[in-house]
């Protein structure tokens, strides 16, 4: 059995040669050996890939995450590793199914497989199809390995139909029980989403759609039209379909908005951050710490509520006072506006239950003030409460949690 040095050799001697191999000088390399080790490099990503899974299976299930205060293993590797939060779940979720699928492993391993190969196998496993696909997963795995990967996606796709039809009256009510919606922003501020829907409320939401979209385009027509002194073709139209359909999505949201009869048009709140970063170079966010552009915000601004908030050297906002016990009204909002994340530094979203917490506590004499406030989730709230004597780690491996300095 290899021992934790041995594991550490074994990092170390795999590293070196991969080390050795990105120094390789390519000029005047054959395309036909370039080809050869592509496929040879893919065969070492699937083994890399598996033995990582294998690491975080174990990881995970000796929860060695949580002397850390993270609030999970994927919460853990994506503090440590800075990477995506949704990439780090990904990755716990294919550890954790290759315990109960080794023949999908093995293949992984061998580099038969890639990781997108797992992703589209492993959408199949659903709570409802779990245990045929446990049995009958082979079948797939074979067409993985023999097929395009369209024609393995249309097999699967296929299998899927056969083993839950959707369609089928006496399935009508698993139809809409599968509805979902999944909106997710990524690591670089855009929204991607997913939608599934049964065919009524689809049916529904279409052509609502269409109904604001056929508005969006007479406006856009009637515009160019105008602008031209012609009749305009779709390319002298300010926007693509795509883009047009994007904008009655919004629009129907908007319009939902102001549905309740004492309801207003909602109107995006910026908060301006201004401190020491002004003097080096613009500083213009969303409150959950997405960068925008001037143009972005400025298209906005018509209709858009503004706050102006100031810190004073080091990221101090105005004070509001010190007798008292919770934070409040705009001593929270200064808090809340400076930290805009949990104290810990393996939480990188804006707390969904957010709270304003005393770094030194109330109970011992902590004031109620800014310098004395943090922000911070639910969870490592009561963390620290848990654990009195341990402060948060200072970051990641090199000491640094990788987040912007706060403005001042």
């Amino acid at each position: 059995m290899a021992s934790a040095s041995t594991l550490d050799e074994l990092l170390e001697r795999a590293g070196a040669v991969l080390a050795e191999l990105g120094s390789v000088d390519l000029d005047g390399i054959d395309g036909q050996v370039l080809g050869d080790a592509l496929g040879g490099l893919q065969r070492l990503r699937g083994r890399l890939d598996v033995a990582e899974a294998r690491v975080l299976s174990r990881f995970d299930a000796q929860r060695a995450w949580e002397p850390s205060g993270a609030k999970t293993a994927a919460a853990w590797v994506a503090w440590t590793q800075r990477l995506p939060i949704g990439v780090a779940r990904q990755r716990l979720r294919h550890a954790r199914a290759m315990r109960a699928l080794p023949s999908v492993e093995a293949a992984w391993s061998d580099g038969l497989l890639d990781r997108s190969h797992v992703v589209a196998l492993l959408a199949k496993r659903t709570p409802r199809t779990r245990a045929v696909f446990d049995a009958d997963h082979r079948v797939l795995l074979d067409a993985a390995l023999r097929l395009g990967f369209k024609d393995f996606t249309s097999v699967c796709d296929r299998w899927e139909q056969i083993v839950d039809p959707d369609g089928a009256e006496q399935d009508a009510e698993a139809e809409h029980a599968a509805r979902e919606v999944h909106l997710d922003q990524s690591f670089a501020g855009m929204w991607f989403g997913r939608l599934t829907l049964d065919r009524v409320s689809g049916a529904i939401v279409d052509e609502t759609l269409r109904e604001i979209d056929q508005e969006l385009f007479d406006a856009d027509w009637a515009a160019a039209r105008h602008r031209l002194g012609r009749t305009p073709t779709p390319a002298d139209l300010a926007r693509t379909p795509a883009q047009r359909r994007a904008d009655a999505l919004v629009e129907m949201a908007t319009r939902a908005r102001t549905a309740p009869a004492d309801g207003r048009r909602p109107a995006p709140l910026f908060t301006v951050v201004v401190g020491l970063e002004t003097l080096k170079g613009p500083v213009l966010e969303l409150f959950n710490r997405t960068a925008l552009t001037p143009g972005t915000a400025a298209r906005h601004l018509t209709h858009a509520d503004v706050e102006r908030i100031v810190f004073d050297p080091p990221s101090r906002v105005l004070d509001v006072g010190e007798r008292r016990r919770f934070f409040r009204g705009a001593l929270r909002r200064a808090i809340e506006v400076r930290d805009r994340v949990c104290f810990h530094p393996s939480c990188d979203e804006v707390p969904q239950r957010p709270e304003a917490d005393h770094i030194h506590p109330a109970a011992h004499g902590g004031p109620t003030t800014q310098d004395n406030g943090r922000w911070g989730c639910a969870h490592h709230n009561r963390w620290r409460t848990t654990h009195p004597d341990q402060p948060p780690p200072a970051g990641g491996p090199s000491g640094d949690d990788g987040r912007a300095p706060p403005p001042g």
